[in-house]
């Protein structure tokens, strides 16, 4: 009898090993960014309300994204849902790269057990790979709490520093630093869109976990917490999970992508920032300067 009994136990740990294995999970999130407001920039002297109106309406559905995180125990990837491009819309390059700077573009491979990170990356024609440490943040976890699509969450805080490469921390400038600028360039007659804006130096994270999924996940380089987490928001950038699935039939795998250079965080930021520099520049005094177009 004991021998029954013992060999029962070695099964069962045996099966919920490969449960633990086995299972995975796909979470699609919605990410939608406050696109910027042109209105009472430098440099757009020329352009009508309509322009202008037209320019946001456009600027925000760029700003708007589907991605699928898949997952397991130990990692996961995080891509943005190919979409069907709507006739007129802007193709090419400029869409490419404006992905690619907004959170979007290349497949996004998190393994929490290495506390490692890959993402392909296409910037300027040019493929990377970047590989890198995930960054680790100091979560302040809450006592609040609510409901995302019928699973309990719990609220965490941290704060990070805010990317140079990515144009959804870019804030317009308020109309104080704007006068002092002008008056330092006073005399000058050549302006940049870029002008009026600004990156923050650090950005308050707010996210939201569930311990109903215990794993250490989350859209794009988020982790860290005691659960899956469903929502993530920055001040202008707002990730929400709508859909959760657990253990579906087909497998998807989880591996991280092989094409592009090999470089680390810093050395792609040093080559974006290099790249957007020199576009500045070009296009300082340019008619004012205003943004490429984003659509025909």
């Amino acid at each position: 009898m004991k021998k029954i009994f013992f060999y029962m136990i070695i099964l069962l740990v045996s099966l919920q090993i490969q449960a633990q294995k086995d299972f995975q999970g796909m979470a699609v999130y919605e990410s939608k960014t406050q696109a910027p407001k042109f209105e009472g920039m430098r440099g757009n002297r020329d352009i009508t309300p309509e322009m202008q109106k037209n320019m946001e309406e456009r600027m925000k559905k760029m700003l708007e994204k589907t991605f699928i995180l898949n997952f397991d125990k130990a990692a996961s990837i995080y891509k943005e849902e190919e979409k069907l491009e709507a006739p007129g819309q802007q193709q090419g390059g400029f869409r490419m790269m404006f992905g690619s700077l907004t959170g979007g573009g290349g497949t996004f491979y998190k393994d929490v057990k290495t506390k490692t990170y890959t993402v392909d990356k296409e910037f300027m024609g040019k493929e990377f790979l970047v590989v890198d440490s995930l960054p680790k943040l100091n979560w302040k976890l809450e006592q609040e709490t609510k409901q995302i699509g019928g699973y309990n969450c719990f609220k965490a805080t941290a704060v990070k520093q805010a990317s140079k490469t990515d144009f959804r921390n870019f804030r317009p400038k308020n109309n104080e630093d704007k006068k002092d600028e002008v008056k330092k360039t006073s005399g000058e007659t050549k302006t940049n869109f870029a002008d009026n804006f600004e990156i923050p130096k650090e950005i308050v994270v707010t996210a939201w976990y569930t311990p109903e999924i215990p794993i250490n996940q989350g859209p794009e380089n988020y982790w860290g917490l005691p659960g899956l987490i469903l929502e993530i928001n920055d001040g202008t950038t707002t990730i929400l999970c709508s859909k959760i699935v657990l253990n579906a039939k087909d497998k998807v795998e989880i591996k991280p992508s092989k094409k592009g250079k090999v470089i680390s965080q810093k050395e792609y930021d040093e080559t974006v920032i290099k790249k957007m520099e020199e576009f500045r520049e070009m296009n300082r005094g340019r008619a004012g300067g205003p943004p490429p177009p984003m659509g025909r």
